[in-house]
């Protein structure tokens, strides 16, 4: 069997600590009064000291209104620079977080209420009629219904007023609830069919962390800031904007709604170094430049052609950071250099993950032969929820995950997305 594996040596993923543990531990000894997230509009920040105290008074408040470990919270919203203290918050209190697509009809919300057994929701003002409409059939109480802001709407009570005048010690897992426990149900359609819940595991998470950070080194740093422009409800964003940037200690610019004026404008006010993207903005830049200072951007989430790369090449001489990856690897596998784009080339793998292409017919291939990818390592999901038929069919016994997506693997080491 050919099997590819990282030109990286393995990194230690630690095993004795939540998601919430791992990302507060602060290892690059940020004061507590550092703004960690931004609104790119209002201005309001969050300082690494009132993420602390929010999400242990937010945990604390939860348990209070009857929410136990194992139970899951809905947030139907989109970007908020407090997003971060309901995900931390819940995580303390040792629940599962379900964040749900804010352009989500009432039906599909109320399937997604309904397939992850979530008990709470946090909307925003501009979704809680929705959320309202979708928690009937959920049967999901209207005392359980909270809007993000400081005021009450159509009798729904914002979330601060879950906050507790204490703070709890966060929820503590053993190694073996660690690599077990789910930590986050996002929702993605996998390769075939309607949507499903990706059970995340806490180690899950870690893992793709460390294994991010670690192909990153030195490159990446306290002073640095991203923009945080891509929905916090898609793995992609939640985990570089509301996972990765917070362990650096790091700062991410939140903007509710993309557009390309205040986009450049938040880059520009704040200085930003690092934009995730996905092709889309990428193309908006090219067909309405303007002065933008970026190190880099990073992009994945769809193939990015030659062309459009050259495009934006031409016109801001910024590097792009190729990146792959799925929701149900947590999510990255393939990070590529911070060049040019040259024939498709997304990236190398990242440690700790191996990598194989089959035929259609099941052969193993070699280097620059055409198949389906197929991943191994301890980013790769613990499952989708209550479907192990969809679970079988793309994780066999041996741990391979089955992308579905159809690559080769060139001599250095590079996927090439077709």
């Amino acid at each position: 069997m050919v099997i590819f594996k990282s030109k990286y040596p393995d990194v230690e993923i630690p095993c004795n600590v939540g998601i919430y543990q791992f990302i507060m531990s602060n290892p690059n000894k940020i004061p507590d009064d550092k703004a960690v997230f931004i609104d790119a509009i209002t201005h309001k920040k969050i300082t690494f000291g009132d993420l602390k105290r929010d999400t242990k008074r937010f945990a604390a408040g939860l348990q209070d209104h009857g929410f136990k470990r194992g139970d899951v919270l809905c947030i139907y919203s989109p970007n908020q620079v407090d997003y971060g203290t309901v995900i931390f918050g819940c995580l303390a209190a040792g629940g599962k977080v379900s964040p749900a697509n804010c352009a989500y009809t009432a039906k599909e919300l109320t399937c997604q209420l309904l397939d992850s057994g979530a008990s709470i929701i946090i909307a925003h003002p501009n979704t809680i009629s929705t959320a309202i409409e979708a928690s009937i059939d959920a049967k999901i109480p209207k005392s359980n219904i909270f809007v993000f802001g400081d005021h009450e709407i159509n009798g729904i009570q914002p979330y601060t007023s879950i906050l507790s005048i204490r703070e709890i010690e966060p929820v503590r897992f053993t190694p073996e609830e660690i690599k077990s426990t789910t930590a986050f149900l996002c929702y993605s359609s996998g390769t075939t069919g309607k949507n499903k819940g990706v059970e995340t595991t806490h180690y899950n998470l870690i893992s793709n962390i460390m294994q991010y950070r670690a192909f990153e080194g030195d490159n990446v740093h306290s002073n640095l800031c991203y923009l945080g422009v891509l929905p916090f409800y898609h793995m992609y964003a939640l985990s570089i904007n509301l996972h990765f940037s917070l362990l650096l200690g790091a700062t991410s610019i939140v903007i509710q709604k993309f557009d390309i004026e205040t986009f450049y404008r938040a880059i520009q006010d704040y200085k930003v170094d690092i934009a995730p993207i996905v092709p889309p903005i990428l193309l908006l830049m090219v067909k309405n430049p303007a002065k933008c200072n970026l190190k880099y951007v990073m992009c994945g989430a769809a193939p990015l052609s030659q062309s459009l790369s050259d495009d934006f090449d031409r016109i801001y001489n910024i590097p792009i950071k190729q990146i792959y990856g799925l929701t149900e690897i947590s999510p990255l596998s393939h990070i590529g250099p911070l060049e040019k784009l040259v024939n498709g080339s997304v990236g190398v793998l990242l440690p700790n993950i191996e990598a194989k292409i089959l035929s259609e017919e099941g052969h193993e291939l070699g280097f620059d032969q055409l198949g389906e990818l197929y991943l191994r390592g301890p980013m790769v999901m613990k499952g989708y929820l209550n479907n192990l038929e969809a679970t079988n069919n793309c994780i066999d016994k041996d741990g391979w995950f089955r992308t579905g997506d159809v690559v080769k693997i060139d001599k250095d080491g590079k996927l090439n997305d077709i």
